[in-house]
């Protein structure tokens, strides 16, 4: 389960990237441009080190550093990016997530200390590898109603082979969404969460964030659209992120042996909320200035699908 919520500083951060055919690991948030220094490491490898150690930042650059580091040079068209801890395994990820969660669509309040919590509301996003990176489209039905971008923590858990979960850290996500068909009938809720969704590789190797501010630019045809600021942190939620993330694991479906859980804690005001509506082709630029990384990503708008072929025979 994760601490308490972290003040500054920023804590260390691990990232991953394949190359040449091979996983790798490295350190600390790269220099645009800059050459990154990699550790080849096995998948099961590191996973295994948040279970195996006591999950700190030097246990874990301890176990994961045993063999000699490559540079690679940030263009290296062999060279790819890749969401924190996602397993290889298609299905043994999931991304989730939480509603309604902050403090504005509570009056500025916080959950009662003691007592039954009432858990927020959760949807389900998808499969871990249903995750895009910064820069890689966001695709979304041909005919949204009305999108929202929703820049998020999103927490990274890796269960163990009783299926016990166990925290490594957080990372920023991008829940892109159909709030408008969502607002038109909340039962079409797990519709309107079958877009694409960012999810930062930067994976920060400490307690759930207390603060974590940005800003949100949206740009169409090369201009600036639309733009707002934003906080995600723990203290901007309702709910306290360790009371969320326990009741979240009572349920035995995400307590699998060897799952990893990407875990969404809820979005501040945004675009949708300002009168904005996101267009097919807009770009989507948010900057977690708290924490220096930053998702861009374009928004494109899929052809209408072709109806199904339907056996009646």
């Amino acid at each position: 389960m994760p601490e308490p919520t972290s003040p500054s500083p920023v804590p260390p951060v691990l990232f991953e990237a394949d190359h040449q055919g091979r996983r790798h690991v490295g350190f600390g948030l790269p220099e645009p441009g800059a050459a990154l220094t990699l550790h080849p490491v096995d998948a099961p490898t590191l996973a295994d080190t948040f279970l195996t150690t006591d999950g700190s930042p030097e246990a874990v650059r301890t176990a994961l550093t045993a063999a000699e580091p490559v540079t690679v040079p940030a263009d290296d068209p062999e060279l790819r990016l890749r969401p924190p801890l996602l397993p290889e395994a298609t299905g043994s990820a999931l991304l989730s997530g939480f509603m309604g969660t902050h403090t504005k669509k509570w009056g500025g309040e916080k959950a009662p200390e003691g007592g039954e919590f009432t858990p927020p509301k959760w949807f389900f996003k998808g499969f871990g590898d249903w995750a895009r990176l910064p820069g890689e489209d966001l695709v979304v039905p041909a005919s949204p109603v009305a999108l929202i971008e929703e820049p998020e923590v999103a927490l990274v858990y890796v269960n163990d082979a009783d299926g016990t979960p166990h925290y490594a850290g957080y990372t920023f996500g991008n829940d892109l969404c159909d709030i408008g068909l969502h607002r038109k009938d909340p039962g079409y809720n797990p519709y309107c969460k079958l877009c694409d969704t960012a999810l930062a590789p930067w994976l920060f190797l400490g307690p759930p964030p207390a603060s974590v501010t940005g800003r949100t630019t949206i740009l169409r045809d090369g201009a600036t659209a639309w733009e707002g600021s934003f906080d995600c942190g723990g203290d901007a939620l309702y709910f306290r992120v360790a009371d969320m993330a326990a009741h979240f694991f009572t349920f035995p479906a995400v307590r699998r042996p060897g799952l990893v859980n990407y875990l969404l804690l809820g979005a501040d005001e945004a675009s949708f909320h300002d009168g904005f509506r996101i267009a097919d082709g807009d770009r989507v630029a948010i900057e977690v200035k708290s924490h220096g990384v930053t998702l861009d990503n374009t928004v494109r708008f899929t052809a209408p699908a072709p109806a199904p072929a339907v056996n009646t025979a």
